[in-house]
């Protein structure tokens, strides 16, 4: 029998503030789990900004395919993409979108990018120590353009921030990460990004890849966020 297995038999994981003999909170542990199961996000940080993709897992011809979003726009500067429960994931964007909205209308200026990394990782860190609450079972890739800049961050369920060059999150996080780990090159423009990211999911899925399952976007050194129509995945494919 595993150690979890035993720790769940005698209770220590009823609780979300209880901790197991071996250090663990195990709920924690479920909603880092659940991150494991849920559909694949990535975002690669490049000289001209930011590309974000998503995994939209659509299987159904009948669904509308631009109303299941993966990425979503904070303000001009920041964008949002989940991976994991994301009903649990939209809670926390559209906090973002209120702390930021907040921020910008108290001091005239929009947020910066470490300062709604850390809100929003109190917020999930809150909500793994609280007893009646559970963790939220949802990772974040918050990205955004400060000083002309691209900066990447993720933040995880139990209220952990770190920062990344480019960072997959989800079911095929492994495979994407590891391979990333020796190929990615900082100096891809953001067409160069999509297709290699593209490639990285073809090398992943094999036989279930498929365009159209993809929610793809840029965010340039401008702070403009631009969705890429599917004609143009075709192209760069």
């Amino acid at each position: 029998m595993s150690t979890i297995k035993q720790h769940q038999e005698m209770g220590y994981d009823r609780a979300v503030s209880m901790f197991s003999p071996d250090g663990l909170l195990l709920q924690v542990e479920y909603a880092e789990k659940a991150v494991k199961l849920g559909s694949t996000i990535l975002a690669i940080t490049t000289k001209e900004g930011i590309v974000f993709i998503g995994d939209r897992k659509i299987k159904s011809k009948l669904l509308v395919k631009d109303s299941f979003k993966k990425i979503f726009e904070v303000d001009n500067h920041l964008a949002i993409s989940g991976a994991g429960v994301m009903s649990d994931g939209r809670r926390l964007i559209e906090q973002a979108q209120i702390i930021s909205q907040d921020h910008k209308v108290n001091y005239q200026n929009p947020i910066d990018i470490i300062t709604l990394v850390k809100e929003i990782a109190n917020i999930q860190q809150y909500y793994s120590q609280s007893g009646g609450l559970r963790p939220f079972g949802v990772s974040l890739l918050i990205g955004g353009i400060e000083n002309n800049k691209p900066i990447l961050y993720q933040t995880t369920p139990s209220g952990i921030y770190m920062r990344f060059l480019a960072r997959s999150v989800g079911n095929l996080s492994d495979k994407i990460n590891e391979e990333m780990e020796k190929t990615y090159k900082e100096s891809m423009s953001n067409k160069e990004a999509i297709s290699y990211a593209l490639k990285l999911f073809k090398k992943a899925m094999e036989e279930e890849f498929d365009l159209e399952r993809f929610d793809v976007a840029t965010l340039d050194l401008k702070e403009n966020l631009n969705k890429v129509p599917l004609n143009e995945l075709s192209k760069l494919n």
